[in-house]
């Protein structure tokens, strides 16, 4: 069984995007990344810490705007346009979630397609539906280059993902369709959940349920892929699946925390950089 290393792949991504930007920086092209983050949820503020860090690492200029939790909805507004305008700026990354009496969607659709690194952007979503170029989210583009460093092949196996949600259930849906998998979404509505997770050659699940997955819906070696991350009652991070039950059954896993979760960071430098190649001026 192999333990799919999330934190040595992530660096080596990195790597490759320190001299991507070290090239860059030769040819007098300089990239940067402007960060918002409304209010200070902690959450947000440790993912804010390590985006800014890896940035730092790979070169890239991080811009930030932290805005109280009070701010209005024109102040946000008026920053993302700002930063739309801002020839310097290649990337803007608007940090979820926002406080309650803030629109996300208006938010988010009001980023520039051509800086959207998160990939959100219904452009962006349509680029990747079609195969065109443009921004992938950077989780589920973070799982495929999980899978594909660590020798998996995706290519005509059965793909069963878990959970529909914009961010992640879709996306990896449409980029395992991408590779050549067959594809299923699983969510509330599945019935005999059990039964269809149990097919999957690649199962990735994406629900935000602690240890829900356990090894019951994964038949011998599969590759498990979790994206989830909670902390249970002793305050120890956990996934969506239960390690300790699924892992002797599988031929491969990701582990939580250091499986999925730092490479999210990682495809979000390569996105900055993507951006600067398909779109710098």
């Amino acid at each position: 069984m192999q333990i799919i290393d999330g934190k040595k792949i992530s660096q080596e991504i990195k790597d490759e995007v320190k001299e991507e930007v070290a090239q860059l920086k030769a040819e007098g092209k300089d990239i940067a990344l402007a960060v918002i983050q409304v209010g200070a949820d902690p959450a947000s503020s440790v993912y804010v810490r390590n985006k800014k860090r890896a940035c730092e690492y790979v070169g890239i200029e991080s811009i930030s705007y932290e805005l109280p939790e009070e701010t209005t909805q024109e102040e946000l507004m008026a920053i993302v346009d700002k930063c739309n305008k801002d020839p310097k700026i290649n990337g803007i990354l608007v940090q979820l979630p926002l406080p309650k009496h803030l629109d996300e969607d208006e938010v988010l659709l009001a980023i520039d397609p051509k800086k959207d690194v998160d990939g959100f952007h219904p452009v962006s979503v349509g680029n990747m539906v079609i195969g065109e170029k443009g921004f992938l989210p950077c989780t589920p583009a973070g799982v495929i280059q999980l899978l594909k460093r660590s020798g998996v092949e995706i290519d005509g196996k059965e793909c069963v993902v878990v959970g529909r949600s914009n961010i992640v259930g879709k996306p990896m849906a449409m980029l395992l369709l991408r590779e050549n998998g067959t594809v299923t979404v699983c969510h509330s509505h599945t019935k005999d959940l059990k039964e269809v997770c149990k097919r999957a050659d690649i199962l990735v699940v994406a629900i935000g349920k602690p240890k829900f997955i356990d090894d019951s819906y994964v038949k011998d070696g599969a590759v498990v892929i979790d994206v989830g991350i909670h902390r249970n009652e002793n305050n120890k991070l956990c996934g969506d699946v239960d390690y300790d039950k699924v892992a002797p059954k599988t031929s491969a896993i990701t582990p939580v925390p250091g499986g999925v979760g730092p490479m999210t960071i990682a495809m979000l430098m390569k996105n900055c950089v993507e951006s600067k190649k398909l779109f710098g001026e």
